[in-house]
């Protein structure tokens, strides 16, 4: 049961931000609309899809989950910011799609890091030894 939480916990954002990839690599017009309104339009929206590409991997290999829910919170902590700031629960007559799928990964990935902690403090210590 365990082994099947685990998988569930890490497939399910790892599938929500691959997904996304398509349009932000294809330059679909929902995309370039709502990096147009954030100001990082092309660059910011081809480099956050290469980071969500990198969480998603690192999400789904056992070893790294902890380094692709570390990624998933950083991302998607950035669109619940500019969702709430700037973009809108709604965005393009979506009914908060958009929103309600990042809130999702952020907090999948908040559970992910907790449930792998012991991986994320053992190199936080050796990172720390490594600069004595």
């Amino acid at each position: 049961m365990k082994s099947t939480i685990d998988w569930i916990l890490r497939i399910v954002p790892a599938v929500i931000l691959l997904q996304t990839l398509f349009y932000k690599f294809s330059g679909a017009p929902e995309s370039v609309f709502i990096f147009s309104q954030i100001g990082m339009e092309p660059w910011g929206r081809i480099g956050i899809g290469v980071g969500e590409l990198i969480a998603s991997i690192l999400l789904l290999i056992p070893r790294t989950t902890w380094l692709g829910a570390l990624g998933g919170i950083g991302l998607m902590s950035g669109a619940v910011f500019f969702h709430l700031t700037k973009l809108g629960i709604e965005v393009l007559d979506d009914g908060g799609l958009l929103f309600t799928l990042a809130l999702i990964v952020l907090v999948f990935s908040v559970i992910n890091l907790i449930r792998q902690r012991h991986h994320f403090l053992s190199f936080m210590k050796a990172l720390a030894g490594s600069k004595n």
